[in-house]
């Protein structure tokens, strides 16, 4: 009992995926089971914009929806990316300390960019040093489907060294993407999941890896 006790939860900001919402993002996520979600705590932010076109979930989740950022079509050009910097880091210093992220598709592909873009000096400079990155269909900036926002530039430019847990989907339309930003990372850990463009169930054998990641990361903080 003691054991337990004195390791505290870990203190997670949740960022969602395109044209949905951080709601949204908690239903899914606290669909996995109760030996992970007792160890965190879990916080789920809203995009600073609202939805500008027709999200991919109308029908099957409520509104509203949010986005992080814009990008043209073909993600060579970004808007509103560093006001979304500057959104993320006054929420957590209004409501921090935080000790890493759990990212979900273009929130996810934001984050994985965080500690790089930190570690410079370009992003989150009054917050304390992110600590880890769950990523659920991530992807890099700058790499074959995305270019690169100006600010994250050098993202990417040296191996991150923060502890990373990776959901790569088999029918994912972003597999490759997920798998191209495992390399970014010194040294990542992988969840593989059968599933499409989502965030997964946990079956017993993710359900381990997660839960041994999560020890590791308790007994860092």
């Amino acid at each position: 009992m003691e054991d337990h006790e004195s390791q505290r939860k870990v203190r997670i900001l949740c960022l969602h995926g395109f044209r949905t919402s951080g709601e949204i993002l908690k239903q899914l996520v606290l669909r996995w089971p109760e030996p992970v979600l007792q160890k965190l705590e879990l916080v789920f932010l809203d995009g600073p914009f609202p939805a500008q076109g027709r999200s991919d979930v109308e029908g099957i989740f409520d509104p509203p929806y949010f986005e992080w950022f814009q990008a043209n079509e073909e993600f060579t050009e970004y808007t509103n990316f560093e006001e979304c910097l500057a959104y993320i880091e006054d929420y957590m210093l209004k409501n921090g300390p935080f000790d890493g992220f759990l990212s979900f598709s273009q929130g996810a592909i934001l984050a994985a960019a965080l500690p790089g873009m930190q570690a410079q000096g370009v992003a989150l400079g009054k917050v304390d040093k992110i600590k880890f990155l769950i990523e659920i269909s991530g992807a890099k900036f700058g790499e074959n489907r995305f270019g690169m926002p100006k600010l994250a530039s050098n993202a990417f430019s040296k191996p991150i060294d923060c502890p990373s847990l990776h959901f790569i989907g088999e029918k994912d339309f972003m597999k490759a993407e997920s798998i191209a930003l495992l390399e970014a990372f010194q040294d990542p850990v992988v969840i593989h999941h059968p599933r499409g463009h989502t965030v997964p169930k946990l079956d017993d054998y993710s359900l381990e890896i997660m839960v041994n990641f999560i020890d590791t990361i308790q007994r860092m903080i």
